[in-house]
């Protein structure tokens, strides 16, 4: 992430990516204002979301900062397929009763059910070698979906429509710290306040306490959330690492065997961590944790179609086998 041949995507956001990289990046909240800025999810996005009639629960919710909890079937309905009821569609007229009540809009994983947006996460997440995910806010102005709280991703903030005011307040101050929102006791400096207007782009540290606030309009943005490694994430890789190559029974029946097996395996993980190095284990943990894009993509059923051969055999539907197995059935149903 030194340059704009390494990260465009980052480089139109923030322009020079190196500067970025030395100044702000997982140091200090910034706000960015670029020339041309269309984010790949807005809410004419969200009406055809709606509109296509398959969005639903877990990948969209109703919260508030004031801890009101705000059930499913607020926010959806039900529809009856085959017979059979099914819950959880999203209910567009219910939402907008809620937003005009104050409620936030959270749309999950964006990346996994919009196109555009699935493409702009592989790219980041390639060019930064970093798990991305995405979401998606509305706010009403003067709501306030999400108190004061700390995540576990260095987040970018596009802002598609409407204005929304950002507090970012400083990083933790232990190194154990925690996740969600901050605790009534915690009092953590305001490190940035500013007005997000549509087309800007907001940078937060990871771990960096924040909250926002509507202010004007229908308020949306888009969050960019960059997954960076925890000690269990080393940990894993770790685990990983040492068993390589190593090959035991699984079993061991008797004393000896599991002695055997004790000693076989200690010899092994003494002799693979006299192998392995900071360097190797951050390798293969950011290996592990990294989402780029697939290297090959499956095959399209419109593809499939094009290709398609007249009379081409369906597996397991042709062969002896499978006509003695049709004819014994036959047989069995007439004998009934």
């Amino acid at each position: 992430m030194s340059d704009t041949t390494a990260s465009p995507t980052l480089a139109a956001w923030v322009g020079d990516v190196e500067g970025f990289t030395r100044r702000q990046w997982q140091r200090e909240p910034a706000l960015f204002a670029p020339d041309a800025l269309a984010p790949a999810f807005d809410l004419d996005e969200l009406d055809a979301a709606f509109e296509g009639g398959l969005l639903r629960t877990p990948y969209l919710e109703m919260v508030r900062s004031d801890k009101v909890t705000i059930p499913p079937e607020a926010f959806t309905t039900a529809r009856a397929i085959n017979g059979v009821t099914h819950h959880g569609f999203a209910d567009r007229a219910k939402v907008l009763a809620l937003l005009r009540q104050g409620a936030t809009l959270l749309l999950r994983r964006v990346d996994q059910w919009h196109r555009p947006t699935g493409e702009l996460v592989a790219r980041l997440s390639e060019e930064l070698d970093r798990r991305v995910e995405a979401f998606f806010f509305v706010t009403p102005a003067g709501g306030q979906g999400l108190a004061v709280h700390r995540d576990d991703a260095d987040v970018f903030v596009l802002q598609a429509d409407g204005r929304k005011t950002w507090y970012v307040h400083d990083a933790p101050t232990a190194a154990d710290w925690r996740l969600g929102e901050l605790p009534d006791d915690e009092h953590s400096p305001l490190r940035l306040h500013g007005v997000l207007e549509p087309g800007g782009v907001l940078y937060i540290p990871r771990g960096f306490a924040h909250r926002a606030v509507g202010a004007g309009g229908l308020s949306a943005h888009l969050s960019l959330t960059v997954r960076d490694l925890s000690v269990q994430d080393l940990r894993t890789a770790l685990e990983r690492e040492l068993a390589e190559g190593l090959a035991l029974p699984a079993r061991p029946l008797g004393e000896a065997a599991i002695a055997d097996a004790c000693a076989a395996l200690l010899d092994h993980v003494r002799a693979r961590l006299d192998a392995i190095g900071p360097e190797e284990l951050l390798r293969a943990a950011r290996a592990a944790e990294a989402s780029g894009p697939a290297t090959t993509k499956p095959e399209t059923l419109a593809a499939a179609a094009r290709t398609w051969e007249p009379g081409a055999p369906v597996a397991g539907r042709t062969g002896p086998a499978f006509v003695s197995r049709t004819w014994r059935r036959l047989r069995d149903a007439a004998r009934a």
